[in-house]
């Protein structure tokens, strides 16, 4: 927006990038938590265009978009479980797998995009409102996690898809402006503080491959 590039050529490029993060992701013999993180920025930038491209540019709507991008959500985690028999996270451990993995990845953040859109502008609650929805919803995969017994790839798929509309709305109440409940932040300054807040987690978390499936 700021650049006047629009959302096709913005999603081709950042759909260059994802893939070359994703190579390099594939390609590496360990962990590093950097390139880790940098894939997943990779897969929220090109799920922010992608999402915004089919809820506005194909002229869909938020409802439309949500419902697309749920099927191919949906669809990828069903392929990936029908080709190597399961979703898990502790089975990515191949690059066929990774493969799967972070297209499902880049999917979801496209869907949580989305229904962040949608909750804070179709559903009128506004970015605080849909911020606290959200959150609640995190709370209670949170308390799923600790209290049941549901599956914990069921879980940590749900909790990723949930994120995204969080951080959807998050983004868009730091930017936009107060006349529409933002704090009116320039898109730099609001990008800069929160790539600030990722690099202290990384900082701050410990960080750790995944385990081999045995």
């Amino acid at each position: 927006m700021s650049m006047n590039l629009g959302y096709l050529l913005s999603t081709g490029i950042f759909a260059a990038l994802f893939l070359v993060m994703v190579g390099a992701q594939i390609s590496a013999k360990r962990f590093h938590a950097l390139l880790y993180w940098a894939t997943i920025i990779a897969t929220t930038t090109l799920g922010t265009t992608l999402a915004d491209f089919a809820d506005r540019s194909l002229g869909i709507g938020y409802a439309g978009g949500s419902s697309l991008l749920l099927a191919l959500l949906l669809g990828s985690l069903w392929l990936w479980h029908r080709t190597l028999g399961t979703i898990a996270i502790v089975s990515v451990s191949s690059p066929r797998a990774e493969m799967f993995y972070w297209v499902t990845i880049m999917f979801s953040q496209t869907l949580g995009t989305a229904l962040g859109d949608w909750t804070a502008d179709s559903a009128g609650l506004g970015y605080l409102g849909a911020a606290v929805v959200f959150g609640s919803l995190l709370a209670l995969v949170t308390a799923g996690y600790l209290w049941t017994r549901i599956s914990r790839t069921a879980l940590f798929w749900t909790a990723f898809i949930l994120t995204r509309p969080l951080g959807a709305v998050v983004g868009d109440f730091l930017d936009k402006p107060t006349s529409a409940g933002g704090l009116d932040l320039s898109r730099i300054s609001a990008s800069a503080a929160l790539l600030a807040v990722i690099v202290g987690c990384i900082l701050i978390f410990p960080q750790r491959a995944a385990r081999r499936a045995h």
